[in-house]
């Protein structure tokens, strides 16, 4: 079990979830530097997750209303936790675009997404809905049937840790912002 205490942030857009940034020694004790699936607890509130990679190395985690809530902590607070990795991925949710294209799509495509594992859907899917403009996402789940109808299994050009793409990274949080 990891355990350590981060302070409960508000991203800077003003978004209504919040998040923490792992310590560096808790995210050194994770089998991965990418996207890491955990169940532990903040304060007594139980929660399984997938903590993301921040770009550097190290991981955050978004924090839904209904689980601060059920914490009892407030954007600003410090909270413990305690995480562990997940002994079996979960399966991720597959967002209504994308699944509407699967099925529409070459047996092959609908095969190989059977037949690969969890983590390798869920790198497809955060690939897919990495874009920042309808059009880039649009164009990334045509990409997305046609490389699974060719067998792909792993979407192209994904780094997972973030480190080089930058594609990943933490939040900005409003204490956090030039003044």
């Amino acid at each position: 079990m990891i355990r350590f205490h981060a302070k409960v942030l508000r991203p800077a857009s003003q978004e209504e979830w919040t998040f923490i940034r792992l310590t560096d020694e808790a995210s050194k004790e994770l089998p991965s530097r990418g996207m890491v699936s955990v169940e532990g607890t903040i304060g007594n509130a139980p929660f399984q997750a997938t903590l993301e990679p921040d770009g550097q190395g190290g991981h955050w985690l978004k924090i839904k209303p209904d689980l601060l809530q059920a914490a009892g902590a407030n954007p600003g607070d410090m909270v413990a936790l305690a995480i562990m990795p997940m002994s079996q991925e979960p399966e991720p949710e597959v967002p209504d675009d994308f699944a509407t294209a699967l099925a529409s799509a070459p047996d092959k495509a609908r095969m190989t997404w059977a037949d690969i594992t969890p983590a390798a859907r869920r790198d497809w899917i955060f690939w897919i809905t990495s874009g920042k403009k309808a059009e880039t996402r649009a164009n990334r789940i045509l990409v997305a049937c046609d490389k699974l109808a060719k067998g792909n299994r792993r979407a192209c050009c994904f780094d997972r840790s973030g480190m080089y793409s930058k594609s990943l990274s933490c939040p900005v949080a409003q204490d956090d912002q030039p003044s």
